[in-house]
């Protein structure tokens, strides 16, 4: 059994994990744990036993001086937790280490003992590959569970992949038959800039995360430098007409298979995300993690300000026609006595005409 001290109640706990590697394209996953554990300053309160998961000729311990003394850093995973505050308060349980050489089906009961512990309702594992996608496009980040009830309820991918996996995929599964519920999400890295860092992949995972789990993370500097990563990049394709030819093909071939897609979901997620950052002191949305509350659901339009709810004045002209019986004169060119014309100014019949004739009432009569 795994003891805990010094470790609060956890208020409605997610674990996010992302492990160094294999399953970290460009260090996207890891540094985007990185940030969230910078941000809400984590405190790490657990560390996996080095000696149990690492080679350490593949993976070395480093030594570094600190205060005069010489001390060594281990190659491990480490656990931490953060409270998200605001009108609905949240935990995250951030784990961050690099993919473990040995003893994996160990190494992920170890994870979900600590889950069992806290109590984690659920488990997000992030992760980057590299694929043929171009630099200038919004980085494509896809979603995937192996629960089919899950995929349906959130909106996400079931998983279908066949062949060689890493960390992120076994993780997962044990989740999947240990009953936590489990989602993975993927960014996919130009292969042909694969280098870390890569702020704008991390940035693309940090923005599916807030919808998934219905909250805002603070970005800091990141969206500065993800632009400046893509104007780098752009510089170094201008440089060489091969690569420039090759990416406007990437461009085309995106452009031309996403082209459906540029309106509805993907549009609407965009604006409430812009419309949740611009909103002044606005903190965790609210909301759980059905499919009302993913993207395109009522939380997306809950988050909306009430004036845009508002209906909106119709003009005079664009007010609905009259009854039939009444005048199709516009309202405002009519006075207002006219607005119910008086049932005595209907035209009197011949024989009310006669019965007040003057002869008739003196007893004349007729001819």
């Amino acid at each position: 059994m795994i003891e805990l001290e010094g470790v609060p109640e956890l208020i409605d706990p997610i674990m996010v994990a992302a492990f160094e590697g294999w399953n970290d394209a460009g260090d996207a996953a890891s540094t985007a744990v990185a940030h969230l554990e910078q941000e809400w300053k984590g405190e790490v309160f657990a560390a996996l036993d080095a000696e149990d998961y690492y080679d350490f000729q593949v993976n070395r311990p480093t030594v570094f001086m600190e205060d005069g003394t010489r001390k060594i850093t281990w190659p491990t995973t480490r656990l931490s937790v953060v409270r998200i505050t605001g009108e609905r308060p949240r935990d995250l349980v951030l784990v961050r280490g690099i993919e473990p050489s040995m003893r994996w089906r160990s190494f992920c009961n170890e994870l979900l003992g600590f889950a069992h512990e806290l109590g984690v309702e659920m488990v997000v594992v992030l992760g980057a590959l590299l694929g043929d996608t171009p630099h200038t496009r919004p980085v494509p980040v896809s979603g995937v569970t192996s629960d089919p009830d899950l995929a349906r309820t959130m909106d996400l991918e079931e998983s279908k992949y066949e062949g060689p996996t890493g960390i992120v995929g076994i993780l997962q599964e044990a989740c999947t038959h240990a009953g936590v519920p489990a989602v993975s999400l993927w960014a996919a890295v130009p292969h042909y800039v694969s280098q870390p860092p890569n702020p704008k992949a991390t940035l693309a995972l940090l923005n599916r995360l807030e919808d998934l789990l219905d909250l805002r993370i603070p970005l800091g500097e990141l969206v500065e430098d993800a632009r400046a990563w893509q104007l780098g990049v752009d510089q170094l394709a201008a440089e060489d007409s091969e690569v420039a030819e090759y990416v406007q093909s990437l461009e085309e071939a995106r452009d031309t298979a996403e082209l459906p897609e540029a309106s509805g979901e993907a549009i609407a997620r965009e604006f409430e995300r812009y419309l949740r950052r611009r909103e002044p002191g606005a903190g965790p949305a609210q909301g759980g993690f059905g499919r009302d509350t993913g993207p395109g659901g009522e939380r997306a339009r809950s988050t909306r300000p009430a004036r845009a709810e508002e209906p909106r004045e119709p003009k005079p002209e664009e007010k609905p026609d009259e009854k039939p019986e009444e005048s199709a004169e516009p309202e405002s060119a009519r006075p207002e006595a006219e607005s119910e014309p008086p049932a005595e100014s209907e035209p009197e019949s011949s024989e009310e005409k006669k019965r007040k004739r003057p002869d008739d009432e003196d007893g004349s009569g007729e001819d």
